[in-house]
């Protein structure tokens, strides 16, 4: 017990009168919480793990075989608790983009919005990247995501995840809500928003939320998320379906935030979602409903004493109307021509098999020397702060086209001419990630003896990024700024 009390964060007076008021009995319980360990979750890249209903499986054991502990999340197919002693982050596979480290929780409001492979989605408030990713992985390769965030140093962390995890489809923006919602009228069949909150629910894993939490936060948060809901609502084409998150316990910005906006946009209107163990229905009375006319019953708490993870809400919003179909586009080399097209096509035909670059939809686009597969049916990006237009491909440099690490983390190894698996577990791989050049034993290597130029460098069966073949050393060319010590 004592134990317990030492690792009890120091909660905001008011913060603590506050919740006293709204759960009453159930209070103690709640702050007992607080003295708890929490619950760690990963979830794994689907986008990385190809297709069949066998996968989810396949990647439990290849992580189970690496020592993991690890126990299913109800509310996410390919999520699982783990333990602290197996620190996934250090694990190579995770470089490799195999997984993302998620609190369990958050993985709830990109479940809620069930994406679908072929449609145009928004998540608007993206950074870290986390439900990005998670929504990547659902649409498979197919579709279009653009995530957002407002903050330039928040935004370079959510595309560097992006690029990890491998996703090819999205284009990342540092734009303001606002301006969005100038240039994509009625535009997404599905948003979500994850909106800046107070954090209240964060106390338990993070120091600073409880520092910067005030009463006053609280009604600058909600004022804020009501503007960010009218942009969204502007983007979202009828019979789409919005996910309005936060991780917070206050009424004003859960439901007291969804009533406002009902009452504003009577084109929407609250469904009803599956509950989980653990979950709770949202509470109108705390919004002054005693009559739940606007459905707010069925939106979702998680409260940290009977679910497993942190605070969360989530309400999933449906626009009425009928939802148009997405489209599939076809992919193709456009963007290019004269010496630019043939170092390109030089590069994909020695270095790439078969059909290549054809899975990834779009049209390449130049932004300076740097190439890119961007979605067409985005349309032009002038005006907007731009990250990410789409894939990565390369670029050029005195007479040669250099594939970039976002490639590489896009591709599957029968994808590329040449690919070299590196044991999870073993040296090797630690060599490269450390960025170290290899020399490769051709005994151990047949199929390389002889072979010369880009290799796709695997961790296991995961592309982590390329190589250059010179005799039997493997040139390292994984990127400086993520080499790990």
């Amino acid at each position: 017990m004592a134990e317990e009390v030492l690792r009890m964060p120091e909660l905001p007076a008011e913060f603590c009168e506050k919740m006293k008021g709204l759960l009453g009995d159930q209070y103690p319980k709640f702050e007992a919480s607080y003295g708890k360990d929490r619950l760690l979750g990963l979830r794994l890249n689907l986008l990385k793990l190809g297709k069949g209903e066998e996968r989810i499986r396949y990647g439990r054991e290849l992580l189970e075989g690496e020592g993991f502990h690890l126990r299913p999340i109800p509310w996410a197919q390919e999520g699982f608790f783990y333990q602290e002693s197996d620190r996934p982050g250090k694990h190579p596979f995770h470089e490799a983009g195999l997984y993302y480290i998620q609190e369990p929780s958050a993985m709830v409001p990109a479940a809620l919005l069930e994406p679908e492979p072929g449609e145009r989605i928004l998540d608007l408030c993206a950074a870290p990247g986390g439900k990005t990713t998670q929504i990547l992985s659902a649409l498979g390769g197919a579709g279009l995501l653009v995530a957002n965030e407002i903050h330039p140093a928040r935004a370079q962390i959510l595309s560097q995840n992006v690029e990890r995890m491998g996703g090819a489809n999205c284009v990342v923006l540092n734009e303001t809500p606002l301006k969005l919602a100038g240039r994509f009228h009625s535009f997404f069949h599905r948003i979500l928003v994850d909106a800046p909150c107070s954090g209240e629910g964060m106390f338990r894993k993070d120091g600073e939320a409880i520092k910067q939490w005030s009463p006053d936060h609280v009604k600058m948060c909600a004022r804020r998320q009501q503007e960010i809901l009218d942009c969204a609502a502007a983007m979202l084409c009828p019979g789409g379906r919005m996910v309005y998150s936060t991780c917070t316990f206050s009424p004003e910005e859960n439901e007291g935030t969804v009533l406002e906006f009902l009452k504003t946009h009577p084109d929407f209107y609250v469904e009803k979602t599956k509950k989980f163990p653990g979950f709770s229905e949202g509470r109108p009375r705390w919004a002054g409903q005693d009559e739940d006319s606007f459905h707010l019953a069925e939106t979702v708490r998680i409260f940290p004493q009977d679910g497993e993870g942190e605070g969360h809400y989530a309400a999933v919003l449906r626009r009425e109307g009928n939802l148009p179909e997405g489209t599939e586009e076809q992919a193709g080399v456009r963007g290019l021509k004269g010496a630019q097209l043939e170092e390109y096509m030089e590069f994909a035909s020695s270095a790439l098999k078969g059909r290549g670059l054809c899975r990834f939809r779009g049209e390449d686009l130049l932004f300076g020397e740097r190439l890119f597969r961007i979605p067409k049916e985005l349309g032009a990006l002038d005006g907007l702060k731009v990250l990410r237009p789409g894939l990565e491909l390369g670029s050029f440099k005195k007479k040669r086209f250099e594939p970039a690490h976002a490639l590489a983390m896009a591709l599957k190894p029968e994808e590329a001419r040449l690919s070299l698996s590196l044991e999870p577990g073993g040296e090797e791989a630690l060599r490269y990630l450390r960025g170290e050049a290899l020399s490769l034993d051709g005994d151990q290597y047949p199929w390389l003896k002889g072979e010369k130029g880009w290799i796709l460098v695997c961790i296991g069966t995961f592309s982590a990024g390329w190589g250059k073949l010179s005799g039997n050393v493997l040139k390292n060319h994984y990127p400086k700024g993520l080499r790990i010590r």
